[in-house]
C-alpha cells in the first residue's frame, strides 16, 4: 500500500503560524504579574492633611484681617492727631506743708497739706478725671495717703487740687520704721515723693475715649520736721513729675 505524502507546514511569519493556530509559549513574568495586579486607583488625601490645610487658610485670613485693622486704627489715629494736635496734661506739686510728723514704737502720726497744679495745654481737647488717690513716700516708705475729688479739665485750663492728708496711729514694719527714723535724723530733712493715680477720659469734640489709668510721680521734694507747732514748708522748686499712661489687659497692667 502506497504511503500518503502530506505537505510540510510553512514557516511562521511574525511569530504566527499560518493556518490560524498560535503556538503555546510559557508566559513571561511581566504577563503573570500584570494579570494578578489590581487596577491602580488614586486614593483621596487623608483627612489630617485636609484639616491642616483648612487651619492654615484660616490662620492666614485672621493674620490678614488683624493687619488690616491695625492699619485702619493707625490711619484713624493719624487723622485725629492732625485735627486736634493732642498733648498730655502736666502736673506739678506747687505747695507742701508738714504740720505733724512723729514716730514712736513703729507707729506713725503725720499731717500734710498738699497743692497740686494740673495744666491742660490743649485748644480742642479736654479731660474728665475720676477721684484721684495721692500717696506720699519717704525712701519708699508710705507716710500718708489721701484723695482729690474728681474734676473736669477744660481746654487751656489750669486747676489747683488741694488735699489735707492725715495719718494717725499707722503701724510700720521694723525695717520701714528704722529707715524712716534714719531719714528723720538727716540735717537736710525728709526727701519725699508724691504719687497720684486715677482714671481719665479724653474728649475731642464729639469723640470720647474709654477711661484709662494714669500715674503721676513727682520726686525731688524736701521738707524739714516741724518745730514749735509751726508747719514746715517743703521745697518743691526741684520737683520733677513723670506722667505715665497705664493700660490694663485682662489681669495685667501695662505702663
Amino acid at each position: 500500500m502506497t504511503d500518503r505524502v502530506y505537505p510540510a507546514a510553512r514557516p511562521a511569519i511574525n511569530g504566527t503560524v499560518k493556518g490560524g493556530a498560535n503556538p503555546s509559549f510559557p508566559a513571561t513574568k511581566a504577563q503573570l504579574y500584570g494579570a494578578s495586579r489590581p487596577t491602580y486607583r488614586p486614593q483621596p488625601y487623608p483627612r489630617r492633611r485636609r484639616r491642616r490645610s483648612i487651619c492654615c487658610t484660616i490662620c492666614c485670613w485672621l493674620i490678614l484681617i488683624i493687619f488690616i485693622i491695625i492699619i485702619l486704627i493707625g490711619a484713624a489715629g493719624g487723622v485725629v492727631y492732625l485735627l486736634y494736635r493732642p498733648h498730655l496734661p502736666s502736673f506739678t506739686v506747687t505747695s507742701l506743708k508738714l504740720s505733724q510728723f512723729s514716730l514712736t514704737s513703729s507707729t506713725l502720726n503725720s499731717k500734710f497739706d498738699v497743692n497740686v497744679t494740673a495744666i491742660n495745654p490743649n485748644d480742642k481737647v479736654s479731660f474728665s478725671y475720676n477721684p484721684t488717690t495721692i500717696s506720699i513716700f519717704s525712701d519708699n516708705v508710705d507716710v500718708g495717703d489721701g484723695t482729690f475729688p474728681g474734676f473736669f479739665h477744660g481746654e487751656k485750663n489750669t486747676t489747683v487740687l488741694k488735699a489735707s492728708i492725715l495719718s494717725s496711729g499707722v503701724a510700720l514694719g521694723s525695717d520701714d520704721a528704722a529707715t524712716l527714723m534714719s531719714n528723720m535724723k538727716s540735717k537736710n530733712g525728709l526727701a519725699l515723693k508724691v504719687a497720684l493715680e486715677t482714671k481719665v477720659k479724653v474728649e475731642m469734640g464729639q469723640l470720647a475715649t474709654p477711661k484709662v489709668g494714669i500715674r503721676v510721680v513727682c520726686d525731688g521734694i524736701m521738707v524739714t520736721l516741724p518745730t514749735d507747732k509751726k508747719p514746715a514748708v517743703g521745697s518743691t522748686s526741684n520737683a520733677k513729675c513723670n506722667f505715665d499712661v497705664r493700660f490694663k489687659i485682662w489681669k495685667w497692667t501695662i505702663g
